[in-house]
């Protein structure tokens, strides 16, 4: 019985992973694969050749490299502005104590629950009034806060062991040496994980950049890729359009291969104790 249990369970597993990773091998397959292979009868799976024009063509096409830098810089300093605020602010309310704190905590929790969608019109009323629209600020600045992050990187603190913060004092560290040469550094795997959790959020942004954004320099990847469905060739060409795919998601993978292994299961790793 025991045994059996074990086949079920990793029946279920093996299926629901090729179930999402069928759709992705796909994409890669068809991005090398002429419009009469896409739609042949049957259905291929794999091309008869590698076919590069798809690739080639999109760089003729649009100015990907463009959209490509924009949607990383956008991402990248977005990333640095939430991990920084985040880290800082998840501190404060894990060590000091003032006024209406606990009050302050809840309605940041309370962000959390409000759909992004609700905020869009006042976030632009905002940067319209501050002549931000179309440019990298209007991309950026909202990024920089998010309830998620302070709360993940306060509940780290709050775990991390006082003592060696008052340890830290004795020798002549002020509050802004030990949150910078202590308490941040013993939290890279909070941050890691804020990090990569915070630059795939800005890197697939689509709603907020299509509003944010009019001119077409300015367009980030995900906002060029649905334009391009339509905008550039009186046809769809789907290998063209799978193909910008695969290099939209390119960094994604790299930045989730790359910190995987800091993604934490518990909000304190290590040994550390009081």
């Amino acid at each position: 019985m025991k045994k059996f249990k074990y086949i079920f369970g990793y029946t279920i597993l093996i299926t629901c992973a090729i179930s999402m990773f069928l759709p992705f091998l796909w994409m890669i397959s068809t991005s090398f694969m002429t419009n009469t292979e896409i739609f042949s009868t049957p259905p291929k799976f794999i091309p008869e050749k590698l076919n590069f024009a798809n690739y080639i063509n999109i760089f003729s096409h649009m100015p990907i490299a463009k959209y490509f830098f924009n949607s990383l810089f956008v991402s990248t300093i977005t990333t640095i502005g939430q991990v920084l605020i985040a880290s800082m602010a998840g501190y404060a309310f894990a060590r000091f104590n003032f006024k209406y704190k606990e009050q302050l905590f809840i309605i940041i929790l309370i962000t959390m629950m409000i759909p992004p969608q609700v905020n869009i019109i006042p976030l632009f009323c905002v940067m319209s009034k501050l002549n931000l629209i179309d440019t990298y600020s209007a991309l950026i600045l909202p990024g920089f806060f998010g309830g998620f992050g302070i709360f993940l990187m306060s509940q780290w603190f709050i775990k991390l062991p006082k003592s060696i913060e008052e340890a830290a004092k004795i020798d002549g560290l002020n509050n802004f040496q030990i949150f910078f040469k202590i308490a941040l550094p013993l939290a890279f795997p909070a941050v890691a994980t804020l990090a990569i959790f915070t630059f795939v959020s800005s890197w697939n942004s689509f709603m907020w950049p299509l509003i944010a954004i009019n001119t077409d320099a300015m367009k980030t990847l995900p906002v060029a890729l649905a334009a391009f469905k339509g905008s550039y060739r009186e046809t769809i060409v789907w290998g063209e359009i799978m193909a910008c795919s695969v290099i939209a998601i390119i960094p994604v993978i790299l930045v989730f291969i790359t910190g995987k292994k800091y993604f934490i299961n518990d909000l304190l790793v290590g040994s550390l104790k009081d």
